[in-house]
């Protein structure tokens, strides 16, 4: 059935063109005469009339003028009708010259042809796309919804195009800052006025919905816009991010509800691609944790790096599968080999290294949930962050890996929980091992990042969907955040540029007060805090009102990269990391135990039940 309805389109459109051929052959005669033909040059007509336009329809056809769709008729289509009809308006006097007729066609009409033609042919095809893109959408639009379009950019023009073919929409107008664009009209539809100008156009137009399409604009930009959004009381769409849009992986019209990433986001990382291209290509790369919210993130940067191959280690079989599964649609060229493992366990590390012989390994596989780890696990927080690191970490020293990436917190900054003391010992394992090989050994310590497992803003979304309340530990409380794509990204180039035994500090922005979190994320589900109450339970075990990027006594050194710093950290004694060993070969130890222990092998760590206000 399609391919019959193939064939009668083309057929349609060759018996246009044909008609066409003929009319402009014809009319070129009229024109040259004024329309008032000398009898012998009516025979002449008629005589060439009907081989002229065979030849130019051969002309077409050979070109490939109906492979395309008429409704889909572009520039690029008119570029090929223009080419093919130049090469039959030079074939026309060429094959009268080969036939040797005696008949002599006009210059002018030579000349007047392929001018007709061409406007026949390509005004059809372009009036024809015309119509068929507006043919009932007049009475539909009356009862489309008024949009405006933040932004009149490149991405905004673009996005313009997509929106007059949806039914549901009716572009009324973009608003832009830029004093040069003002009153122009784009696409169609004009340059209402600047930004600040939102709430007169939401009135006159009667806006519900605004699309932000600024991509490529600071998160200083991007945060006044959703401001003037949420002061106009409409919702806020936008478009999605400049680095997704230059990917390809995204077109300008997937339109995506404002994120808490858009409010909180900073300005993007600028990487050094051609370092960490010389990094990571054609290298095989391990990433344990990869099935986690960092490491799976990891898996993603490193991917676009086309290493030549990518070993995915980590504990959870159905966390390995989603992952794997999303590789292989992502990136069908990556080659990766999905291994299920304990970085606890020394002889399956071993045997993956000993295999594989990765150049770099970024160990992102830890226990993260703070009050989890706090009560009825402390003992194995220990034993999977630490011991579960000096696993990997020798491991990775004895098979010559060159670069071994810790992922580690702001938590082990003066810890007052287990898991931040067990991150900071994992520090002094990678820091003891360093004059130990080859292997260079870098730190890398952030703060939370958005939407991760365990993190707040799952729960918060989850408590918002059934109508609150929100808990909130604290009125006080407040985190350093940011996204999961720039956090990895800092991390790769940390692990770029460390040259052995450094500490580097992300910079985490400005804290943000958890209790401000819950009311944006609120806002952002369009309800407000009358509706969904926030409720304040008290601090968890372990956990304290501030984070801290660094200890008291520790100072940090400037890199080249703006969002990179080095820590100098205290330095461990030589038989620190042998007495550290035996105390973790113990199969169990009770909460209180390991609590006590860890005072003697982290001086700056305080339990939270010592700690004072």
């Amino acid at each position: 059935m399609m391919i019959n309805k193939s064939i009668s389109r083309t057929t349609l459109a060759m018996l246009h063109d044909m008609v066409a051929a003929i009319v402009a052959w014809m009319l070129a005669y009229q024109l040259r005469f004024n329309f008032e033909l000398p009898p012998e040059y009516v025979d002449e007509m008629r005589q060439t009339v009907v081989w002229v336009a065979v030849l130019q329809l051969a002309v077409f056809w050979a070109l490939g003028l109906y492979k395309g769709i008429w409704r889909y008729a572009s520039l690029h289509d008119l570029r090929r009708i223009v080419i093919a009809v130049s090469l039959a308006a030079v074939l026309i006097p060429f094959v009268l010259w080969m036939l040797r007729t005696q008949l002599v066609v006009p210059r002018t009409v030579l000349i007047f042809n392929p001018v007709l033609l061409l406007l026949l042919m390509g005004g059809s095809r372009l009036s024809y796309r015309f119509w068929k893109e507006t043919r009932g959408k007049s009475a539909l639009k009356l009862s489309s919804e008024p949009v405006l379009v933040l932004g009149a950019g490149d991405a905004a023009v673009s996005l313009s195009k997509d929106l007059a073919k949806n039914p549901a929409w009716q572009l009324v107008g973009f608003l832009d800052d830029d004093k040069s664009k003002q009153n122009y009209v784009l696409n169609g539809v004009r340059v209402l006025g600047q930004l600040d100008s939102l709430q007169h156009w939401v009135d006159y137009y009667s806006i519900e919905k605004v699309i932000i399409a600024m991509p490529a604009s600071s998160h200083q930009q991007r945060q006044r816009v959703i401001a003037l959004a949420q002061q106009a009381k409409v919702t806020a769409l936008t478009v999605p991010s400049f680095d997704d849009l230059m990917s390809g992986k995204v077109g300008v019209s997937e339109l995506r509800a404002i994120e808490l990433d858009d409010l909180l986001g900073r300005d993007p990382v600028k990487l050094d691609k051609e370092g960490l291209h010389e990094f990571l290509a054609e290298q095989v790369v391990m990433v344990t944790g990869a099935g986690g919210s960092i490491g799976s993130e990891l898996c993603r940067q490193i991917a676009n790096f086309q290493p030549s191959k990518l070993v995915l280690f980590e504990q959870s079989e159905f966390a390995l599968y989603t992952l794997g599964q999303e590789l292989e649609r992502s990136y069908p060229e990556l080659n990766f080999v999905c291994i299920v493992g304990d970085v606890k366990d020394g002889a399956r590390v071993a045997e993956v290294l000993q295999q594989y012989r990765p150049s770099s390994v970024f160990h992102a596989a830890a226990y993260k949930h703070v009050p989890m780890m706090e009560q009825n696990n402390a003992w194995q927080a220990i034993r999977n962050n630490v011991l579960g690191t000096w696993t990997v970490a020798q491991a990775a020293q004895q098979h010559g890996v060159r670069k071994f990436v810790l992922i580690s917190t702001d938590k082990a900054v003066n810890p007052t929980n287990v898991m931040g003391a067990s991150k900071r010992l994992a520090e002094l394992v990678c820091q003891a091992l360093q004059n130990g090989g080859e292997t260079r050994f870098v730190m890398v310590r952030f703060g939370n990042v958005l939407g991760s497992t365990g993190s707040v803003i799952p729960k918060f979304r989850a408590q918002i969907a059934q109508g609150g309340p929100i808990t909130v530990t604290h009125p006080e409380i407040t985190r350093y955040f940011m996204s999961i794509p720039e956090a990895a990204q800092l991390v790769l180039q940390a692990g770029l540029m460390g040259k052995g035994g450094e500490i580097f500090v992300l910079d985490m922005g400005e804290p943000v007060k958890i209790v401000d979190l819950a009311k944006e994320l609120i806002r952002l589900s369009g309800a407000s805090v009358e509706d969904i109450k926030i409720e304040y339970s008290g601090l968890r075990p372990g956990e304290k009102l501030y984070e801290e990027l660094l200890a008291d006594d520790e100072q940090t050194l400037p890199t080249p990269h703006p969002k990179l710093r080095i820590a100098q950290a205290n330095q461990v004694e030589v038989d620190w990391l042998p007495r550290l060993l035996a105390w973790t070969a113990a199969t169990s130890k009770a909460d209180i135990t390991v609590r006590d222990d860890l005072t003697g092998w982290v001086p700056e760590y305080l339990p939270y039940c010592e700690k004072k206000d």
